[in-house]
């Protein structure tokens, strides 16, 4: 029996949708295990390119079944467009199914998101409008609607009712908003409900049952560790955790059950959205990198800020997860850099520290000490046995997993599934 987490080891965007796409191939089971369709999943494969939001990418291969874990909040909507348009690519969802547990994004969710960014002002999250934190909001504030409700119309009717006067009252009163229409909005979620209901499961139950018959499990998150609320840069984060212990909360699993974490780093680093990136490159080697990786958000198609490689950021985040091996991707991205640079520690009020500060203002401070390295200047695409890619490359790659502790299993050198050095297995 394998079971295998993939995390998101940066601010998200590490490349996770190739890495779970590939491994899937071995997996019986796929498991989406957080966030929302905030989060975004560019893959490439024989079907052709997608972007996936909230449809695990495991999709792809025949015989896996994918879910959609409690862990995660699900617009219908966004649901139901995906799966049609995977249905239009050749791409069957039988094997799709959702927790009766995961929450659902409703209409009010997204408004308020809106809203509560406007009234933010200077000090917005810059999050994506998709009512993701509203939404996490809710599960907490034990005012959610989830999946399984659903298939009992009446009771949600009666659920939503009382919810949605509660809502009205806030667009009204706090933000003059007009109310939203009960009936608009049962009926619509009935229409979802027709179309979901063959999909919504007990997923713990088909995931323990896949455990008796020891088949392969995979677990796919989404954003990353500098985005979690309590270890990321909060406030700048996202409302659920990305990390290997909300792999397990998010797919009803326990601890002793994950047998391999894998964190993915980006062989530089991006962000989108506010909050602070220390090793952030606001000159023409950041905007060379951007275009060179086309770094632009799978959600919102907003430029995402580049840097260079935060040795700090990825020691914690080896730490707090537990990471057991590694995953480099975009290694071709710097293929053309006559010089690379690594951030080994940060300066902060005069010291050098060798830790990821909890205080964001602080945080804020720290300037990075870098350590340089040689580039390669010539494309590795085409390279797939590690021993083959240029020494400088190697020398980079080797210098990586110093510093993150962690053994890099896959390295990436291109979008497509077949551009990757795999160096050891995974399942």
């Amino acid at each position: 029996m394998s079971v295998v987490a993939v995390i998101g080891a940066q601010w998200g965007d590490e490349g996770k949708g190739k890495i779970v796409d590939m491994l899937a191939e071995k997996a019986r089971y796929v498991v989406r295990f957080s966030g929302g369709d905030n989060a975004g999943h560019t893959v490439v494969n024989p079907y052709g390119e997608f972007k996936l939001h909230i449809i695990p990418s495991g999709v792809f291969s025949t015989g896996v079944t994918a879910i959609i874990g409690n862990g995660v909040v699900v617009n219908p909507a966004v649901l139901i467009g995906e799966m049609e348009q995977l249905h239009k690519s050749g791409v069957a969802t039988p094997r799709l199914f959702i927790s009766d547990r995961a929450h659902l994004i409703m209409p009010y969710h997204i408004l308020l998101d809106g809203l509560e960014e406007k009234a933010r002002g200077g000090r917005a999250i810059g999050t994506t409008g998709k009512g993701i934190g509203p939404a996490f909001a809710d599960k907490v504030a034990r005012l959610g609607i989830r999946a399984g409700d659903l298939l009992d119309k009446e009771a949600f009717r009666e659920r939503l009712s009382a919810v949605l006067g509660y809502k009205n009252t806030i667009l009204t009163k706090v933000y003059d908003a007009a109310p939203l229409s009960l009936e608009d909005i049962y009926n619509q979620y009935c229409q979802y409900a027709d179309r979901l209901a063959p999909h919504i499961n007990d997923t713990t139950m088909m995931l323990a049952q896949a455990l008796g018959r020891h088949e392969p499990i995979l677990l796919e998150g989404a954003q990353g560790t500098l985005l979690d609320p309590d270890f990321g840069t909060y406030p700048y984060t996202t409302s659920s955790s990305p990390l290997a212990g909300g792999a397990c909360l998010g797919a009803g699993l326990g601890p002793g059950q994950v047998t391999h974490i894998m964190g993915v780093f980006k062989a530089y680093c991006t962000r989108v959205g506010g909050g602070p990136m220390p090793t952030e490159l606001k000159d023409k080697t950041g905007d060379a990198i951007r275009e060179s990786g086309h770094e632009y958000g799978t959600t919102t198609g907003r430029a995402r800020r580049c840097g260079w490689f935060d040795g700090v950021a990825a020691r914690f985040s080896t730490r707090i997860n537990g990471f057991t091996t590694a995953a480099i991707t975009r290694l071709d991205v710097l293929d053309e850099l006559a010089e690379l640079r690594i951030c080994t520690g940060y300066k902060l009020d005069g010291q050098t520290i060798d830790y990821f500060p909890a205080n964001i203002a602080a945080l804020d401070k720290c300037q990075p000490v870098y350590e340089e390295l040689p580039g390669w200047e010539k494309p590795i695409n085409d390279v797939r046995k590690f021993k083959d890619l240029p020494p400088n490359a190697q020398r980079y790659v080797k210098r990586l997993e110093e510093l993150t502790g962690c053994p890099a299993s896959i390295i990436s050198v291109g979008m497509k599934r077949e551009q990757t050095i795999i160096r050891r297995k995974v399942f």
